[in-house]
């Protein structure tokens, strides 16, 4: 995806029972779709970040919903199941949804977890890439990527930067 371009579409089954669809979201002056996973070292590194960004922005306008597209296969722990133990264990704030055909992934143009697209209000592609510059200490964070990008969009702005490179595993694609 690049730069302004519209969100894909997608109707997804969620760690909560239910099915969701970016109409789901319609409210939201922002919104971050999030490509994640369970195994990758990167994601649990920032689950708590992603967590707590949730709950500083949801005031705001801002909503979160994370995909996991990983080939569960072959990466058992990846599986819709293990998903709801996750999000249950971690307390995610936001939909956690299981792209098993990858198909959602593949639209969206992911390549890592995790790997952030964050979208304005008419869901234009305003932001890409990772959440912030230092994923193994948080204390030494100085750019914070998807706090600036938010809080752009939630002021009626572009992000000052709209495209970082993701770092994380790489998705695992299906044969």
């Amino acid at each position: 995806m690049n730069i302004g371009d519209k969100a894909p579409d997608f109707s997804l089954p969620g760690t909560d029972g239910k099915t969701h669809s970016l109409s789901d979201f319609a409210d939201a002056k922002a919104l971050v779709v999030i490509f994640s996973c369970n195994h990758c070292p990167y994601v649990r590194a920032y689950e708590s970040r992603i967590i707590q960004a949730q709950q500083d922005y949801a005031a705001k306008g801002a909503r979160f919903v994370a995909i996991n597209a990983n080939d569960a296969s072959k990466y058992t722990e990846d599986g819709f199941e293990e998903m709801k133990k996750r999000a249950k264990e971690k307390g995610f704030n936001f939909p956690y949804l299981r792209d098993d055909s990858q198909e959602t992934a593949r639209r969206y143009g992911a390549t890592h977890t995790p790997h952030l697209f964050v979208f304005d209000a008419q869901r234009r592609l305003a932001y890409t890439g990772k959440i912030d510059d230092n994923w193994e200490h948080p204390e030494k964070v100085r750019e914070r990527h998807l706090a600036a990008a938010l809080d752009d969009l939630v002021a009626g702005r572009a992000p000052r930067t709209p495209e970082t490179f993701a770092i994380g595993c790489t998705i695992k694609w299906k044969k």
